[in-house]
């Protein structure tokens, strides 16, 4: 009987373990939890204390101006990833973070904040508007149209970087016989980064788009009159 006993026993304790092992791999077969990378925007854009003091300028005082989707023909249709680029290995290659994106494409997010400054002195309407105005309140206003070109945080070294923006701005005037261009220029701004990672960057590049937007409204300006 004690022989049974003892032999019950370890049989038990064989069992006890192998139910043990099992268990601890039906854990580990378990898929593991999927981690949503963070996402970001430029912020609130315009706040009420900043359009108070934009305010002192009546809207009107510019001329009306249409405004076309901002174009990114090298960015991958409807990407929202954060670009970046290591300027001291090889800043030919596109790099992206795995845990950060933007909430919508970088077009969209560099056009939207345009429009919000350039309408702090002018009246904005959508390039589809257009011809609506001309039909009802007399002449088309000028059509702006955007091709964004670089839209990365570059990388001097592992420690320093900053927000690269580059914006071509076309003119145009619409006219019986077609499009006449009124003036060109690419846009160039760089601001630092706070720190070297996607929050860092997408500190950079809103602080670029900013600095871009006001040098495209005073050029604007000036080829207006």
């Amino acid at each position: 009987m004690d022989k049974r006993a003892a032999y019950a026993g370890v049989v038990s304790v064989k069992c006890l373990f192998g139910l043990l092992f099992l268990a601890l791999g039906a854990c580990s077969a378990l898929p593991e939890k999927t981690v949503r990378p963070t996402q970001y925007d430029f912020g609130p854009g315009i706040t009420t204390t900043t359009a108070a003091t934009a305010s002192a300028v009546p809207a009107a005082s510019l001329p009306s101006l249409a405004l076309a989707d901002v174009e990114a023909p090298g960015m991958s249709e409807g990407g929202t990833a954060i670009l970046y680029r290591l300027g001291y290995a090889d800043a030919r290659q596109l790099r992206s973070y795995a845990q950060g994106r933007w909430s919508v494409p970088p077009a969209q997010l560099v056009g939207q904040r345009l429009r919000d400054v350039l309408g702090q002195r002018r009246a904005v309407v959508g390039a589809g508007d257009s011809a609506a105005l001309a039909r009802t309140v007399g002449p088309a206003p000028r059509l702006l149209r955007l091709e964004l070109q670089e839209f990365t945080q570059l990388f001097q070294s592992p420690t320093a970087s900053t927000g690269l923006v580059r914006l071509r701005a076309t003119l145009v005037e619409s006219t019986p016989l077609g499009d006449s261009l009124l003036a060109q220029r690419t846009f160039n701004a760089q601001r630092p980064a706070p720190s070297a990672d996607a929050p860092g960057g997408v500190r950079a590049l809103a602080a670029a788009t900013d600095a871009l937007a006001q040098e495209l409204d005073g050029w604007l300006e000036t080829v207006g009159r």
